[in-house]
């Protein structure tokens, strides 16, 4: 059994599979199965892509009768529902419109006005969701599934792989990994937490034997106006950026979960760290002042002398 290594793009990042196999013929079967997977799923809900479900549903918005949609992707919206509900209203899919008024490499913050006039769009309680019918309620409403699509592909590329036939490995989205079992002779996979203030560098690595890990930050894409830091992180609720920590890695039962509670974790700010214990979920928080808080049970591996196994690389949301 030996360790097969395929690395690509999709959805927008740098991905990698990393899984045994009995012979290079099987590797690449499966490894060829698993990116099918992955471009299935950024076909169907890439905002990007004029062709995909998403953005059907959101050329639809203003019309009443809205869109049937399949199974998965009610599964997907009630999923979006409930972490709306359970991050009292700071997650939430319609906010991406918010991307129109802040541009972070132009060093200039935006008009009120122009946030102003996005506002009414946003807030998934004007959804009319009545599975299986979505409908946007206004014109120029918008869905963006970014915040944990690719979590939900990490997760669904996993267990594709499973039931191929796969034991061991690990899918690599951009930095969401999702675990398809530990190594053959019962290893963790050795997962490097990126340090925010030191992006060359991990901060930690942690042991991870099955499930998911993802980060979301906001280090990478700020800018700073008159002395004050403006992440990417906004509030949907006011169309502003939230101040607060640079990061939150969190390990969970699947990426999805990982990927979702990491963003609500950040949205949360000072209140991150009484969420995430509430809910019993391992994670490390980092301020943008360079101070790390690990909240693993388990004993990290600190400083390791070789590089990981599986490198994490943080996905910005």
């Amino acid at each position: 059994m030996a360790l097969h290594r395929f690395r690509f793009k999709a959805m927008g990042c740098p991905c990698a599979l990393q899984i045994y196999a009995p012979s290079a013929g099987d590797a690449r079967a499966w490894a060829a199965s698993a990116r099918g997977e992955i471009a299935r799923l950024e076909r169907k809900y890439s905002r990007y892509r004029a062709d995909s479900l998403l953005s059907r549903i959101n050329a639809s918005a203003g019309d009443p009768d809205g869109v049937l949609v399949d199974g998965e992707t009610a599964s997907l919206f009630d999923y979006a529902a409930t972490c709306h509900a359970q991050s009292a209203g700071l997650f939430d899919v319609t906010s991406g419109i918010l991307r129109r008024a802040w541009d972070f490499r132009s060093g200039r913050l935006p008009e009120a006005a122009q946030i102003e006039a996005l506002l009414p769009r946003v807030g998934w309680a004007k959804v009319r969701w009545a599975p299986p019918r979505i409908a946007l309620p206004l014109e120029g409403m918008e869905l963006d599934l970014g915040g944990f699509v690719k979590e939900y592909a990490a997760d669904r590329t996993a267990a594709l792989l499973r039931a191929s036939g796969c034991r061991s490995g690990v899918v690599d989205l951009g930095g969401d990994l999702a675990v398809v079992g530990p190594h053959p002779d019962g290893r963790p996979w050795i997962v490097g937490v990126r340090d925010a203030a030191h992006a060359e560098r991990p901060a930690l690595s942690v042991p991870l034997f099955a499930g998911g890990i993802a980060t979301s930050g906001d280090y990478e894409r700020a800018m700073v106006v008159g002395g004050v830091r403006y992440g990417h992180i906004l509030d949907p609720r006011t169309g502003w950026p939230i101040a607060g920590l640079a990061s939150v890695t969190v390990l969970a039962s699947c990426c999805l979960i990982a990927g979702s509670a990491s963003t609500i974790a950040l949205l949360h700010g000072d209140r991150a760290r009484a969420w995430l214990d509430a809910l019993g979920l391992p994670h490390v928080r980092q301020t943008h002042a360079g101070e790390i808080e690990n909240r693993i049970p388990a004993p990290p591996i600190q400083s390791p002398a070789a590089p990981p196994a599986a490198r994490h690389r943080p996905a910005h949301r």
